[in-house]
């Protein structure tokens, strides 16, 4: 798990809500986009039973929050939301709160103990359970099902993002043990789904009008590795860029060390798979890297993303400032790196202390206005890498997906060089409401710092 994911918790909010004729529940989803997939998972296993999409929480009778435990803000947003859905229960229609996801997952014992607000909870394996424990909860118990499975949920969806982009999962759990990261702590081992489940998922979201389909998991790179002792990515991506309707197969997340030159060979050779390399790398010291407890060498890491560069890859990463024992040596060969490199898209976070995690417990711990200063150099420097990457595309001419239209001929889109929530947009002029959800070919005539501006051609 990469410290990429907590992007979503502030940026991407989902919320949807669901009823029947007999009780209304509502659905509210924080988090990342493997996050989404479990809540979109749920609303199916809910549709199954009867119930309906409706949009007014106030009307909800069981209101459910789908929440987020991976660092201290996302923690704090989703117990912010549990106590703003709570509120419902005096000024609405809820009789039930229900508490799901990776922050049950983890402290299912101090929910129980510290908010009495929730009725139930649910961990993150066990959502098939959801319709029996409403029941329960319904009857006056306060059931708690948190047991970590090891399954790998699947199933009949009901999406929550635009009907033209999904998310595929298509492996949960990490093996990594990053010292900084809780994940297998919440999520457990790695495990990947069967490669025919997840084809038949890509061809059934296709057929239901899906363009877009983005694969993630925790590590995306290591796909199959636990069932058949290698990567079977390559393959996967293979197969799915030939299903009919798949305008274009994404995926995010990969390891650098499991990337080799046949994934970059297969992505290279369909020209529905974004030539999009998604590398959260965390730092660029090889000695604070061991620190981390993060595989690979740093030589051959760069060898890499030089090599993706050359077959025209957008490259991406994300960067941890303020690691214990980070030096002002370390930060700077971090900064080095990214001058070197000049990522086309970057993120990054202050370090942030986990409980049971070995980063946690390690010396040199950073001041946090030292952590942000750095965050803040690093991203000014990244500022000014993006604008002068974006001013690269002016005069190019890119298909672009039409996700906006302002009904004044303006619209706003993305190209396969920008992934769904975390990248900048194109701002796009001469389309119309018709072009909504689909494809057209536009030329770069402006650039800014993250977005660009197009006009349709």
């Amino acid at each position: 798990m990469d410290k990429e994911e907590c992007a979503h918790v502030f940026v991407l909010p989902h919320s949807i809500f669901l009823g029947c004729a007999m009780t209304t529940v509502g659905v509210v989803s924080l988090g990342c986009s493997k996050n989404q997939v479990d809540t979109e998972l749920m609303l199916g296993i809910l549709k199954k039973h009867g119930y309906t999409i409706t949009a007014d929480e106030s009307e909800a009778e069981i209101l459910i929050v789908n929440t987020c435990g991976f660092i201290d803000p996302a923690k704090q947003e989703s117990i912010d939301t549990i106590l703003a859905m709570a509120e419902h229960k005096k000024t609405g229609k809820c009789k039930l709160l229900v508490a799901t996801g990776c922050l049950t997952q983890r402290y299912e014992k101090e929910l129980l103990d510290a908010m009495p607000e929730i009725d139930l909870l649910l961990g993150t394996s066990q959502y098939p359970r959801l319709p029996q424990a409403l029941k329960e909860a319904m009857n006056g118990k306060r059931p708690s099902y948190c047991a970590q499975d090891n399954s790998v949920l699947s199933g009949d969806r009901v999406l929550t993002s635009a009907p033209y982009t999904a998310y595929i999962r298509i492996a949960d759990g990490c093996d990594n043990r990053c010292a900084y990261c809780a994940i297998p702590l919440i999520r457990g081992g790695f495990r990947s789904r069967d490669m025919e489940s997840v084809l038949e998922e890509i061809r059934t979201l296709a057929a239901q009008g899906v363009k877009e389909h983005v694969l993630v998991a925790q590590d995306t790179s290591r796909f199959g590795i636990d069932k058949a002792g290698r990567s079977l990515l390559p393959e996967l991506m293979d197969k799915a860029a030939q299903i009919p309707g798949v305008e274009w197969l994404r995926v995010l997340y990969c390891y650098p060390d499991e990337v080799d030159d046949e994934l970059l060979r297969v992505m290279s050779s369909h020209d529905n798979i974004c030539k999009y390399l998604d590398l959260p790398l965390q730092h660029a010291d090889p000695q604070l890297l061991r620190a981390m407890n993060r595989r690979g060498d740093m030589a051959a890491t760069k060898a890499l993303l030089k090599k993706a560069r050359d077959m025209g890859f957008v490259l991406r990463t994300t960067f941890i400032t303020g690691f214990p024992g980070e030096t002002e040596e370390q930060f700077a060969r971090l900064m080095d790196f990214v001058e070197e490199i000049r990522f086309d898209r970057l993120g990054a976070f202050t370090f942030s202390p986990e409980e049971d995690t070995p980063a946690a417990e390690m010396p040199g711990q950073i001041d946090e206005e030292i952590k942000q200063q750095r965050l803040d150099q690093l991203m000014t420097a990244q500022q000014q890498i993006s604008l002068e990457r974006n001013r690269l595309r002016i005069g190019t001419v890119e298909k672009v997906l039409v996700e906006s239209v302002d009904g004044m001929g303006g619209g706003i889109g993305r190209t396969s060089s920008e992934a769904p929530d975390t990248d900048g947009i194109i701002k796009l002029q001469g389309v119309h409401e018709e072009d909504l959800g689909g494809f057209v070919t536009a030329r770069i005539v402006d650039a800014e710092h993250y977005d660009l501006h197009a006009e349709r051609i």
